[in-house]
């Protein structure tokens, strides 16, 4: 994993849950797979909206109709990202459209242990709401060795929550991945 994290912003709100993440129906795809684990990418925040998708402009698709990823490395978002079901394919869909980390004012710790135990996104906490300082399309660089995000296209700065004990789990690639490499299994 990258210790600067460079790409376009896709902003969203408070309370996204794993339905909107990636919907039920689109959780039968074989992620052994990869002509069917791509479709996880595909259907990656299809449920969110449209209205609401990118605030705050609104009307921006996570992923372009007929693609398997987005456009968008960045995902900044309110507070409880990740709440409802406890799916582990959420952060993995998110990994499959190409986002690197997810910048929220706080997750529900199912996501972020999902997010973190599969080494699938970085799930990097802002110390103060920033997603209504960030518009969809905005270039940003999120630093993880000085804990800032950057907003190159607004120059607005925020600070961020130290990953700790995580980054070396999601550098790995999972748990099981770090347990291996560190001699635990």
């Amino acid at each position: 994993m990258e210790k600067q994290i460079v790409g376009k912003a896709f902003v969203l709100g408070d309370n996204v849950d794993t339905d909107q993440i990636i919907p039920a129906e689109h959780l039968v795809y074989d992620m052994s797979d990869e002509k069917e684990a791509r479709l996880y990418g595909k259907y990656a925040l299809s449920s969110v909206p449209l209205e609401v998708s990118g605030l705050p402009q609104g009307g921006v698709p996570f992923v372009a109709q007929g693609e398997y990823a987005s456009e968008f490395p960045i995902i900044v978002a309110g507070g409880n990202f990740g709440c409802g079901s406890s799916r582990e394919h959420a952060p993995y869909a998110l990994m499959k459209a190409g986002v690197k980390a997810v910048v929220a004012e706080s997750y529900a710790r199912i996501f972020y242990r999902n997010a973190v135990d599969g080494g699938f996104v970085a799930p990097i906490e802002a110390k103060e709401k920033i997603n209504d300082g960030v518009k969809t399309g905005d270039e940003l660089l999120v630093d993880l060795e000085k804990n800032v995000v950057e907003n190159k296209t607004s120059g607005a700065r925020w600070e961020l929550r130290p990953l700790g004990d995580a980054l070396p789990i999601i550098e790995a690639g999972g748990v099981f991945e770090y347990a291996r490499a560190s001699g635990m299994i």
